[in-house]
């Protein structure tokens, strides 16, 4: 009678996790490839070589909209006027709306880091003379700082987490199937027990 329960709720648990593992490992497919990928060209960063891509532009602002920028004061972390801001979308072609700046007596500092590349702008609060320079290094260094999450803005940052998130789900299907199946797959425990092995012995012989 035993036997007779566990056949059924055995069919159910494989039934469920398959269905899990499934759905998680065509949540995770692109994302895996694209994390393992940038993987091996992270690891190999210093023999992958880069051709930064600079571009400048310089402009003036128009006479009426300096007063919105004139004064002494140093503040941190300042947006700038939104008259400003359009106007330099429209000449420049560049959106700075909502960023924060650093304001110094003589000029206002934007820094605009982003995947792949640097950007910053510079203003003189009393001649209005604008300073534009953006760096670009390329569709690898693009996708590294995805993969480090670094300067992508915090929707990447919650896809990460949701990407990650998946993945543990089908790593944790993946071994309770694995568990399942082990009784007719002899090498299922010793080849766990290998991955699992092998980094550590690598950490402690090879990583000081």
């Amino acid at each position: 009678m035993q036997g007779g329960k566990a056949q059924p709720e055995r069919a159910f648990w494989l039934k469920q996790l398959h269905r899990w593992h499934w759905i998680s490992s065509a949540l995770c497919l692109i994302g895996m490839l694209l994390f393992a990928a940038t993987g091996i060209t992270l690891n190999h960063a210093a023999q992958i070589e880069a051709k930064p891509q600079t571009v400048r532009r310089e402009a003036q602002l128009p006479v009426p909209l300096l007063p919105a920028l004139a004064g002494e004061d140093e503040r941190k972390g300042v947006v700038l006027p939104a008259a400003v801001s359009d106007w330099i979308g429209d000449a420049l072609q560049v959106d700075v709306s909502g960023r924060k700046g650093d304001w110094s007596a003589d000029e206002i500092y934007l820094s605009m880091p982003r995947p792949g590349g640097d950007a910053w702008l510079s203003i003189d609060r009393s001649s209005g003379k604008l300073e534009y320079e953006r760096t670009a290094r390329g569709w690898i260094s693009y996708l590294n700082d995805l993969h480090k999450g670094r300067n992508a803005g915090p929707v990447w940052g919650w896809f990460i987490d949701v990407f990650a998130l998946a993945c543990v789900i089908f790593s944790v299907t993946g071994l309770l199937l694995l568990n399942m199946h082990a009784a007719q797959r002899g090498a299922t425990w010793p080849l766990v027990a290998f991955g699992l092995v092998l980094p550590l012995v690598l950490a402690l012989i090879f990583i000081h």
